[in-house]
């Protein structure tokens, strides 16, 4: 499935975990229907803290599909890092990252490649 799209809802979560974890970082994996990122799966025993976030991958249910990640950057880069491009490549196709001030341009996705890629945003009205 090709994501060309996140749910206003969904991304609007996505801030809102940005600025509740701040100044820490978070990470979470993502769902998809017909190509729209609507879900978010925090995986138990997962962290992050000023500079780093981690998916424990041992704790990810069997059989459970996701399309990538989403993080936070609690300093307002919102360009990967070397670490998140080597998670890129290891964990699905689309990747999201939010920073300060985690609002509605605070964020971009990357594809597994690292290089930006644009992301419609829906309503699921």
């Amino acid at each position: 499935m090709k994501v060309y799209a996140i749910d206003r809802d969904t991304l609007a979560l996505l801030l809102e975990m940005g600025k509740s974890s701040w100044p820490n970082e978070y990470m979470v994996l993502l769902g998809a229907e017909d190509g729209v990122i609507n879900m978010v799966y925090p995986i138990a025993g997962s962290g992050g803290g000023s500079d780093a976030s981690y998916i424990m991958m041992d704790m990810v249910p069997l059989g459970m599909s996701f399309v990538g990640t989403a993080h936070s950057h609690p300093n307002g880069v919102v360009r990967p890092s070397d670490t998140d491009y080597s998670t890129f490549a290891e964990m699905g196709q689309v990747h999201i990252i939010v920073g300060s001030p985690f609002d509605e341009y605070s964020w971009r996705a990357f594809r597994r490649d690292g290089h930006p890629v644009k992301l419609e945003i829906v309503s699921d009205e």
